[in-house]
């Protein structure tokens, strides 16, 4: 009987040594190596396989800074949970990505967080307002809601934090951490990409020039080669042909890209006959192109101009695209604000805002990757689209439309600063959702199938192509959306970043939208894909939480310990009836 004991002890030693010895070899193992199997339904901790593929190119180290270390309400310790989670995930599958989290408002010394908060503005991230509750009530604290990445001497910021005017916080911060490995990957693609494809800004037609689209040319510059072309009736101004003992063998497109924005002016059927071309040969355009001539610089002398429609020569060739630019402007009751001097007080001219109808403020609903989770955009007298019978193999995706409460008024149309003030008809402001940007993406037919221009025709080099590779355009219908305002100080104009809005002093998300249709339209990695991922958002019943704590309370409280009692008198009697056996 003693030996037997001894036996069943020394069992038990050993199975308890055993036990600690694989705890602690598990805890060793999973310090070296991390992975965990995703059970979630959207399966939102598995790297895409865009992802994959990039991480699987790196070959030298990239170290992320992460400026959300601190004390923080549950929402962004939650951010910075999903952020500490993604990068090891990221670094699970290559071990050359380090980072650390950093708490930007450690220093103790107020001149030194302020050098730090100013280093990090010039650095490209953004300030974040935030309110804190301590045990005196609340205070306020400066927070930098992003990371830098650095990669060879070289550095990219990353903004965590996206921006949404019109969404709830709750609803702000899942769309962020819904982006952050999009953002983090597109952050690791800025740094390690040696080749950039080239993309051009069509020129020679009036369009916007250099100084006016300097901040997007700037943006785009992370991620192409930027050109500027005017085409001329140049057959090569798109293209470039290989020639062999005087013979064209082979013509191919000199750009993955090419950008046409708010052009003022006819195209010539040489020039459109060296842009369909283009298309053929599966090259990509964003046309941002106003269909109605309209301008607030008219009224900074009258109170009234005219809206008029404007023939620029492509409605054929865009009927033909499989879409239409109609001649009318949208209003919508959501709208941006502009100032208007309503008299002089002590010398000095006063201003106050009032929404001004014809300046719609798009809010993204589409889930296409080109739109999701972006901030509102700012549009200047922007036009309504229509899409047209074309050819099957034609895609076609509305990616923004105005309000539920708009309108259209056909051309000519009267602009008067009279509506500024009034309250509006709502009567009037009866549509929903005007269609004004769209994708579309398939193989085209050639606008001159049997009807190529003479000045050409009789020319060897053209190669004319008749249906097109598969290929993608978006169409805007408003120029201004890629347009900075400028600034004037000190007699000199400087250009503002994209999207901002000088009078409101607003960000809109016109940067963002720009960057992500040149991705979508150069992409072939589908890196672009992964901002469509969507978690969902499973937030508790406010209602219910405030009619029901107590139920709640007592529920959550009792019940387990009630559990507990029960699980053990019920192990008690089954061990008593066992012994007395």
């Amino acid at each position: 009987m003693i030996n037997k004991r001894k036996n069943i002890k020394n069992s038990n030693l050993l199975a308890l040594g055993l036990g600690i010895i694989l705890i602690i070899l598990v805890n060793v193992i999973s310090s070296y190596i991390f992975t965990r199997l995703d059970l979630t339904a959207e399966k939102r901790y598995s790297l895409s396989e865009a992802t994959r593929d990039m991480l699987d190119d790196l070959d030298d180290l990239v170290y992320f800074r992460v400026y959300l270390d601190g004390e923080f309400p549950a929402g962004f310790k939650r951010l910075a949970r999903e952020t500490r989670e993604m990068l090891d995930e990221f670094r699970a599958h290559n071990p050359n990505i380090e980072y650390e989290f950093i708490n930007p408002s450690a220093p103790s010394g107020e001149q030194e967080r302020q050098r730090v908060f100013t280093q990090l503005v010039e650095k490209g991230l953004s300030p974040t307002d935030l309110q804190v509750k301590t045990r005196e009530g609340t205070s306020k604290r400066i927070i930098f809601p992003g990371a830098i990445a650095s990669f060879h001497g070289r550095e990219t910021p990353i903004q965590l934090l996206i921006s949404q005017q019109t969404a709830p916080p709750e609803e702000i911060l899942n769309n962020s951490i819904q982006n952050i490995e999009f953002s983090l990957a597109d952050a690791i693609r800025r740094l390690t990409t040696s080749y950039k494809p080239k993309i051009a800004f069509i020129q020679g037609h009036g369009e916007l020039d250099k100084n006016e689209t300097l901040d997007a040319t700037a943006a785009l510059q992370q991620y192409y080669i930027v050109e500027r072309v005017t085409i001329g009736g140049q057959l090569n101004s798109l293209t470039e042909r290989q020639e062999s003992n005087d013979e064209v063998t082979a013509i191919r497109n000199k750009f993955a890209a090419i950008i046409i924005a708010k052009p003022d002016s006819a195209f010539t059927e040489k020039d459109k006959f060296i842009i369909d071309q283009y298309i053929m040969r599966g090259g990509s355009v964003l046309w941002l192109v106003e269909p109605v001539i309209a301008s607030m610089d008219s009224l900074q002398v009258s109170s009234e101009t005219m809206g008029l429609g404007i023939d620029l020569g492509l409605n054929d060739m865009f009927f033909k695209y499989g879409f239409r630019l109609n001649w009318d402007l949208v209003m919508d009751l959501n709208a941006l604000s502009i100032p208007v001097n309503v008299g002089q007080m002590g010398g000095q001219p006063q201003f106050e805002f009032f929404p001004w109808y014809f300046f719609p403020i798009l809010t993204p609903l589409s889930n296409n990757p080109i739109v999701k989770n972006l901030n509102a955009i700012k549009t200047d007298f922007i036009s309504s689209i229509d899409f047209v019978n074309s050819s099957i193999n034609i895609d076609k995706t509305v990616l923004l439309t105005s309000s539920n409460h708009s309108r259209t008024v056909n051309t000519p149309v009267l602009i008067s600063l009279e509506i500024l003030g009034q309250n509006p008809d709502e009567r009037l402001y009866n549509k929903e959702y005007i269609p004004v940007a769209a994708l579309v993406e398939g193989t085209f037919e050639s606008l001159f199938n049997n009807r190529v221009p003479p000045e050409i025709a009789e020319s060897k080099e053209i190669g004319f192509i008749g249906e097109s590779k598969k290929t993608k355009m978006i169409v805007i219908a408003d120029g201004d959306v890629i347009k900075n305002q400028m600034h004037l100080s000190q007699g000199n104009y400087y250009p503002l970043p994209l999207g901002y809005d000088k009078y409101t002093g607003q960000q809109f998300g016109n940067k963002e939208l720009i960057l992500n249709a040149l991705n979508y339209l150069t992409d072939d990695s589908g890196l672009i894909s992964v901002r469509a991922r969507e978690l969902k958002l499973r937030l508790l019943d406010r209602n219910r939480i405030e009619n029901e704590r107590i139920y709640w309370q007592v529920f959550n409280t009792i019940i387990p310990v009630l559990i507990v009692i029960i699980f053990g008198i019920i192990l008690g009697v089954m061990r008593r009836r066992k012994y007395a056996r």
